[in-house]
């Protein structure tokens, strides 16, 4: 692929997702308005309204679009065709998605107590410890109201919300390894790839996968559509694990090698050990840009960075080859070159 190939597709997608992105967030206010108390509801809105790509509810819609075979520039969200002739309302998902998402960075920055996410003071620090778990707390909860609202025949809502509830868990579980790991020495990469498959992927799966079932597609469609979200969901997180190493803080909107400093658990630091490198003493507890790079330099040399590259690659291909299932369409277009973006992304 050309360099002016990949600039084009990086193009395509965030234009498809600025289009998006604009909808979701009118929808995120509609869905969560600032209301009594308002300390509270405002903590739940700090994050959402501090930004995000909304990748998750993207996906979602492109999914829906792709499935109905319909035009962005037409079609009422909140009054989406599904494939039995009746309604559903495709915003309601999408939100709860992005609202699931962000009660886990809530969460996650309280676990890690870092003081920085999407270039502003984090929850538990912009406001309070309370405050911060009773936000993530309501999020989690609002989630589930929102998404009963989307108009679906019962059966349909009802296997939604199963598959949101299990996602969470799963969230749960791969946050519980996430910090395990980081006591442990020997960590392999099956278990590595599980771990951010819970975390991570399951939310894509999820984005993923609940706009089939709430527009009534098959099984083997549902099921493609899940294991598409988990294949680029992990390389998203691989990608993830690339960047806190080689982006700027201020494009991560947190500190870079942040995850060298906590000793977590990551594609790239398992391979390094396996080639010899000491990953615990790469840095210390507060290193200089100078320690983070020559850090960098030591991952570089021993070939992990470029073995996480090609994992996060392989990941995507898998991906993209179970979007046969979706009719021919711009959308579908736009999920392949969307999992492609994941691991091309500088930020």
């Amino acid at each position: 692929m050309s360099d002016s190939e990949g600039r084009d597709r990086e193009t395509r997608v965030r234009d498809a997702v600025a289009r998006r992105r604009d909808i979701v967030n009118r929808a995120i206010t509609e869905e969560l308005p600032i209301k009594e108390p308002e300390r509270l509801y405002e903590a739940s809105r700090y994050l959402l309204d501090a930004g995000g790509k909304r990748l998750r509810p993207t996906t979602l819609m492109l999914v829906a679009e792709s499935l109905a075979g319909v035009d962005h520039e037409t079609v009422d969200y909140r009054s989406f065709p599904d494939l039995t002739g009746g309604r559903v309302d495709v915003l309601a998902p999408a939100v709860s998605v992005e609202t699931i998402q962000s009660f886990t960075l809530i969460h996650d920055d309280i676990m890690d107590d870092d003081a920085m996410r999407r270039g502003v003071t984090s929850v538990h620090h912009a406001y309070d410890l309370e405050t911060a778990i009773l936000a993530g707390d309501t999020l989690y909860s609002k989630a589930f109201s929102i998404l009963l609202s989307n108009g679906a025949p019962t059966d349909r809502t009802v296997r939604a919300i199963e598959i949101l509830a299990s996602t969470c868990t799963e969230i749960c579980e791969g946050q519980a390894l996430d910090v395990d790991f980081e006591g442990r020495e020997a960590v392999t990469t099956d278990q590595y790839l599980e771990m951010v498959e819970f975390k991570t992927a399951v939310l894509y799966a999820a984005a993923s996968s609940i706009p089939a079932i709430l527009l009534g597609a098959d099984d083997e469609t549902v099921e493609a559509l899940h294991g598409y979200g988990l294949d680029v969901g992990r390389a998203f997180q691989i990608q993830d694990d690339l960047l806190d190493l080689t982006a700027a803080s201020d494009a991560l909107g947190k500190q870079r090698g942040s995850d060298l400093v906590e000793g977590k658990q990551t594609i790239i630091t398992l391979h390094a050990r396996d080639h010899g490198v000491d990953v615990d003493g790469l840095v210390g507890d507060d290193p200089t840009t100078a320690e983070i790079d020559a850090a960098v330099d030591r991952l570089e040399a021993a070939g992990s960075i470029d073995h996480a590259r090609g994992l996060a690659g392989e990941l995507v291909e898998s991906g993209k080859r179970r979007l046969d299932v979706l009719p021919e369409s711009e959308a579908r277009g736009l999920l392949g070159d969307v999992a492609d973006f994941l691991v091309e992304r500088g930020y």
